[in-house]
């Protein structure tokens, strides 16, 4: 069996999850990068015996949808695919039913899914440090318990939670600009996801491409990238009254 670890990741949390569970299913794992706009997604084709878990962010209870154009690229040969969808602690609402379907038409079979938590891609002080200690211990576990079933032959599809038609989806609007510590070094034009920032002048955006991943910021060696303060402090006000109180991470099997 190879282990496919199929990952849209822009800031980093959703890969942190996902490594969590492929390191304890196997020593041996074969990476697809679905923030790549470079790769030809088309040419990873899976077989019947092979294991992909396929992990995106939660974007307002939705996938992101360029995640979902690269997966929908990938042939999944009806190899047996573990779901994972992390969020920062707010909901993930429609995000696994999404994922499930997107997952079938690419040819996957789900055999079981998480829902994990990490640290919030916009306001960072939401869900910080997360996965911490107690999500490795729970994520290990669940790990332990979907290899039990991959070692078993199982194929069978648990109920995962979300509504059809999915929530309406649409762009949160928030594009990072560069400050006046901008270097125009380039970095976040050559590692965007969507190609949104031109790379001869990455204080030009093209918000009709921008997902507001938060890439841009979260790399940005000189810290000089910035959303709008007055849209980020509603956000945060916002985020304050539902993220409250501890989320723990699912699994569905």
């Amino acid at each position: 069996m190879k282990l496919y670890e199929i990952c849209f990741s822009p800031t980093g949390g959703t890969k942190k999850v996902s490594r969590l569970l492929s390191e304890t299913l196997s020593d041996n794992v074969i990476s697809v990068d679905l923030t790549d706009p470079a790769l030809k997604f088309s040419d990873v084709r899976l077989e019947r015996d092979d294991t992909a878990i396929i992990a995106v962010p939660s974007y307002g209870g939705r996938v992101p949808q360029t995640a979902i154009q690269r997966l929908s690229d990938i042939h999944g040969g009806n190899a047996r695919a573990i779901l994972v969808c992390v969020y920062g602690n707010r909901d993930y609402e429609d995000t696994l039913a999404e994922l499930e379907d997107t997952a079938a038409a690419a040819g996957f079979q789900t055999i079981a899914a998480v829902a994990a938590i990490a640290e919030h891609s916009i306001a960072r002080q939401f869900a910080a440090g997360r996965p911490d200690a107690a999500d490795t211990k729970q994520l290990k576990s669940f790990a332990g318990r979907i290899r039990s079933k991959l070692e078993q032959g199982g194929r069978t599809t648990p109920a995962i939670p979300g509504n059809r038609p999915y929530k309406k989806g649409g762009g949160s609007g928030m594009v990072p600009m560069p400050g006046d510590d901008c270097v125009r070094c380039g970095l976040c034009a050559r590692q965007c996801p969507t190609g949104a920032i031109d790379l001869a002048d990455p204080g030009k955006v093209d918000a009709g491409r921008c997902i507001s991943c938060m890439r841009c910021i979260a790399l940005c060696p000189h810290a000089a990238r910035h959303l709008e303060p007055g849209m980020l402090a509603a956000v945060r006000e916002m985020l304050q009254k539902v993220c409250i109180q501890r989320r723990d991470c699912e699994l569905f099997i």
